[in-house]
């Protein structure tokens, strides 16, 4: 959801203007810099450790790991694809152009899947549709069946049903996307073909439908960049992606380095997708419409009798697919085991979450505010390409910055310990490998991105010569940053941290592989009785995750609500 407030950095000014910035703040290009190579250091670990080792395993992996990963993988994007464009396109268009019963709620509604990360939204499909689960035992109530054998139900633990799964929760990134294009854009030009006597059908598929894609084409990008960094969903419903190999090779068969030869695969997939999503942005072209205008409500077809009753049913189904079921299942296993509040190992995970996502949070956003700040005194191109480069790490699977992270971690602890053995006599033994700090540090560079978006939003509102009016008047660049700036960006800031807070909550992949001993999250909490095959120990965390995750939906309905702030 937070993907949405990316944003590019400042426009350079010219060449000579820049220089005379980049000759006055040194320190700012250094310091941007610094964070972008460490944001790049676990991509290029990982390229280094696949390249650099003896391939042994290679034949192996090419021969019987990677096609049927990349297989699989491909024809799970392919799904996923195609399912969230369906849904999050029909459910746009439907809340933008139709008014039926209850459409302003489902405005905002449409969104909660968002709350559910996939991971939970496996375990609660996986509950809902097994042998003993209310869909299968209705049907046999229904039609008297009493064996397995008497009647052919779906499995929800293959390709399509991952594809099912994933869709339903990450849809919303294109209803968004879509929304505010038909919102924005739709009512003028859908107006225009109206009046030379096209129908709404024909709007949609002729008019509006063509200047959505760049827009659609973001959403699915971003829902496939989801998808591809997902990894307790499909390691729970057994579908072999790339992800899952990657666990596979590193932890199953000890081989690290076979683990980087796959993530190289996986980081070209990646590259690809996020060349999508940046054309189709580049594509993206708005029509500032007057505040007059944007005040207007844009022309929606009333509907009555049984097309408004069907309305309500294909706005309702996604909601209750993607957020219902997994509240229905979670909700169901809580309320018989209330007593799990007061367990100590759930409580230590709650503990143990909200420190980590605090330390993550607070992480983020003081690289955030330097990154934007040195950006804001060197508006050049380098730092914008410097910028860019420290935010990308939202991209990275978090298998992949795990691995990368863990082998440059284990270097420099080796590294350390190697100069403390020569100098000093002791050993220092690994102070970062497989340590707390690790898991902060991942979930820092992956949700870099989230924080600067959230902060940018908020400068970008501010005049650009505010602080230079106040250095002007003998205040140096910090002081001005801390006193001017500062307590004009805390809503700003307060957004980010929630958006950051919230994701480091809801984050498995990188921490299932870089925790300590004993280290539990709610997250890993879930995961682990998943794994034993006993979801329902784990619906209070899965609960407190989702109530954890809402906090951005809840921010958003006003907003959704009200057409004019699309």
């Amino acid at each position: 959801m937070s993907s949405f407030i990316l944003k590019a950095p400042l426009s350079p000014p010219t060449a000579g203007k820049g220089k005379t910035r980049r000759q006055r703040h040194p320190a700012a290009l250094v310091v941007t810099a610094l964070v972008a190579a460490a944001v790049l250091l676990p991509i290029v670990a990982v390229i280094v450790m696949a390249f650099s080792g003896t391939g042994a395993d290679w034949p192996h992996l090419a021969r019987y790991v990677l096609p049927q990963s990349v297989r699989t993988t491909f024809v799970l994007l392919a799904l996923v694809a195609f399912g969230s464009s369906i849904v999050g396109v029909g459910c746009a268009w439907l809340v933008v152009a139709y008014e039926f019963p209850f459409r302003r709620t489902f405005a905002w509604a449409l969104v909660l899947p968002l709350a559910v990360p996939p991971y939970l939204a496996a375990y609660a499909f996986g509950e809902f549709f097994h042998y003993v689960g209310p869909v299968q035992t209705a049907i046999r109530s229904l039609f008297g069946f009493t064996r397995p054998g008497d009647y052919w139900f779906p499995d929800i633990r293959t390709t399509a049903g991952a594809a099912i799964v994933m869709t339903s929760v990450t849809f919303p990134y294109v209803y968004l996307t879509a929304r505010v294009v038909f919102v924005m854009q739709g009512r003028n030009i859908a107006d225009v073909a109206r009046t030379l006597g096209a129908g709404p059908a024909r709007v949609f598929w002729r008019v509006l439908l063509p200047v959505a894609r760049p827009a659609i084409v973001a959403g699915v990008a971003l829902v496939l960049m989801e998808t591809v960094n997902d990894f307790g969903a499909v390691q729970y419903l057994g579908v072999r992606t790339l992800t899952l190999a990657i666990y596979s090779t590193w932890l199953n068969r000890g081989s690290l380095e076979g683990a980087a030869q796959i993530a190289v695969v996986m980081l070209f997939l990646v590259f690809l997708l996020l060349t999508a999503e940046q054309m189709a942005r580049r594509k993206q072209r708005f029509h500032s419409a007057r505040g007059t205008q944007m005040k207007v409500r844009p022309p929606r077809i009333a509907l009555s009798g049984w097309r408004a009753s069907g309305a309500f049913a294909v706005a309702l189904v996604p909601i209750l697919a993607g957020f219902g079921i997994p509240l229905a299942v979670f909700g169901r296993y809580a309320l018989n085991r209330l007593h799990r509040l007061a367990e100590p190992a759930l409580a230590e995970a709650l503990i143990t979450s909200i420190g980590t996502a605090l330390a993550t949070a607070i992480l983020a956003i003081a690289v955030a505010l330097l990154l934007l700040y040195a950006a804001r005194l060197v508006r050049t191109r380098r730092m914008m390409l410097l910028v860019r480069f420290a935010t990308i790490g939202y991209a990275m699977p978090g298998t992949i910055l795990a691995l990368g992270l863990l082998i440059s971690l284990a270097r420099f602890d080796n590294f350390i310990d190697g100069l403390a053995r020569e100098y000093l006599g002791l050993s220092t033994g690994l102070l970062l490998t497989g340590s707390a700090a690790a898991v902060v540090l991942a979930c820092a560079i992956r949700f870099l991105a989230l924080a600067e978006g959230a902060v940018q939003a908020g400068l970008e509102k501010l005049p650009p010569n505010l602080d230079e009016a106040a250095r002007s008047l003998g205040r140096s660049a910090l002081a001005s940053a801390a006193t001017i700036l500062l307590p004009l960006l805390k809503p700003a800031i307060f957004t980010a941290g929630i958006l950051v807070f919230v994701d480091t909550v809801k984050e498995l992949s990188a921490t299932i592989l870089l925790r300590p001993f004993g280290f539990n999250t709610l997250a890993t909490y879930v995961y682990e009785n998943a794994s034993r095959g006993a979801v329902e120990e784990g619906a209070m965390a899965a609960l407190l995750i989702i109530a954890t995750a809402i906090v951005p939906v809840i921010l958003l309905s006003g907003p959704l609500m009200r057409d004019r702030d699309a």
